[in-house]
């Protein structure tokens, strides 16, 4: 009934399967391989290639999906973050799909008579049209907008399908949050083991966003065999390992099988306001003392931040009550840069690097990027919020982003040198024999 294409009776030669696994870090997969808990998982690495890979600037899940999805930087594809500041109103917005502005890999697998199965990838929100079948992932807010074809939206709505954890149930206990986030991980892999089994495909994308809540909520509990939801954490990672090998064994040995996250993970020590900092420095005044929004900014406002480490000076060439001329932009940059580097809680330093816009960005969405991204040492959780009064603190989440350990894995041999997400793309164009694309990443593997 829910069939929306025939299986093919003879398997194509360049066919790609993927498994994203969300804010996994290398070295949890290597310590549970190394414990005996992920024998499956170690049964692949034995067979290929399991590495650590490093996540776009800055390390959040839209930009690092965007860049594995496009191939190519946040100055091309332009997805900087979460949410983005509108110049002239100063309102938030939240980009989705239709702000990806550099083609995606089932678009160019679509054009080259390629049929892609997308799950739950996050920022493609709302989901368009495609050959295959696509159901979105975070941010995504309706169903039925987040899926094509209608066929596909009636078998998900037939298992219960949840399109994210409900983080709201932390509130009530951690115990209601795993019963969420193992309910969630459930239904998931149901739907995708349905679709991987009973559709067409060249190109399968499906991707577990559980682990990131695992670790944003309960990152504690790894550690702490007292912490009433240690037990779950390790079995949630044997049951990862059982679909690991359940979902191999369909694709076998001679489909390329990767497996990627788009961060890594480690115990946040303090949260850091970035925008807190720049208020106590003069840097940033609003209208009230306790500002509603970006919208009560002061004219008189030189710096701001954004989620989770971005700043952004405010020009009179970009924002409609900005006030830093021209001639000011280059001194003030290095003045927040060498500023940033000094910053220090509980006499640890807090930000390793700071980086400008020119070195990391580039192409036609470049004027839209940061003026400045913040690179904090680990376990310094940065923070755009307006809403604080101090510069550091302990909120409730117990695990942040790394940018640093990200995983790739791969069932063939890979090329040496360092990984970054942006060349994950390219690998899965060359393996689906697809050629001519302009990506700002390269191919992973030895003989492309």
């Amino acid at each position: 009934m829910f069939n929306i294409f025939k299986k093919k009776t003879n398997d194509s030669k360049d066919k790609v399967a993927v498994l994203g696994i969300d804010g996994v870090p290398h070295s949890l997969l290597e310590r549970f391989i190394g414990e005996g808990m992920m024998p499956n998982l170690s049964a692949l690495a034995n067979k290929g290639s399991l590495a650590p890979m490093t996540a776009s600037i800055p390390e959040v899940s839209s930009t690092s999906w965007s860049t594995f999805m496009t191939g190519v930087n946040p100055g091309r594809h332009g997805i900087y973050g979460f949410m983005e500041l509108q110049n002239v109103s100063y309102k938030w917005s939240f980009p989705n799909s239709n702000d990806i502005k550099s083609e995606t890999l089932w678009e160019i697998a679509g054009r080259n008579n390629r049929k892609s199965i997308v799950l739950n990838v996050p920022s493609t929100y709302p989901a368009k049209k495609l050959n295959g079948i696509l159901t979105a992932g975070f941010v995504a807010l309706d169903l039925k907008k987040a899926t094509y074809p209608e066929s596909a939206y009636e078998y998900l709505m037939s298992i219960g399908y949840k399109m994210d954890v409900d983080t709201r149930k932390a509130q009530e206990s951690t115990t209601a949050l795993a019963e969420e986030i193992a309910s969630a991980f459930r239904i998931r892999k149901k739907a995708m083991l349905h679709f991987l089994d009973n559709n067409e495909w060249d190109l399968f994308i499906g991707v577990i966003t559980e682990t990131d809540r695992l670790h944003h909520y309960l990152w504690a509990a790894l550690d702490d065999n007292k912490h009433p939801q240690h037990n779950f954490f390790l079995d949630f990672y044997t049951e990862m390992d059982s679909f690991i090998g359940e979902m191999y064994d369909r694709v076998g040995d001679s489909v390329p099988f990767i497996i990627l996250s788009d961060h890594g993970f480690t115990t946040i020590k303090h949260e850091v306001y970035l925008n807190s900092w720049l208020r106590e420095r003069g840097y940033l005044k609003f209208n009230k003392e306790q500002p509603d929004s970006m919208e009560d900014m002061h004219s008189e406002s030189k710096v701001f931040a954004l989620d989770p480490s971005r700043l952004y000076i405010h020009t009179k060439n970009r924002y409609s009550r900005g006030n830093v001329e021209t001639s000011e932009y280059e001194s003030l940059r290095h003045k927040i840069k060498e500023e940033l580097l000094s910053l220090v809680i509980d006499g640890e330093k807090v930000i390793k690097t700071v980086m400008f816009r020119e070195d990391i960005y580039s192409g036609n969405l470049y004027d839209k990027a940061p003026d400045l991204v913040a690179l904090p040492y680990e376990g310094y959780d940065l923070k755009g919020s307006i809403s604080k009064s101090q510069i550091s603190g302990k909120g409730f989440l117990t695990g942040g982003h790394t940018r640093e350990n990200a995983v790739f894995y791969i069932n063939r041999e890979i090329s040496d040198g360092d990984i970054n997400i942006v060349d994950v793309g390219p690998t899965i164009i060359s393996l689906l024999g697809i050629e001519g694309n302009n990506f700002d990443g390269k191919c992973l593997l030895n003989d492309r």
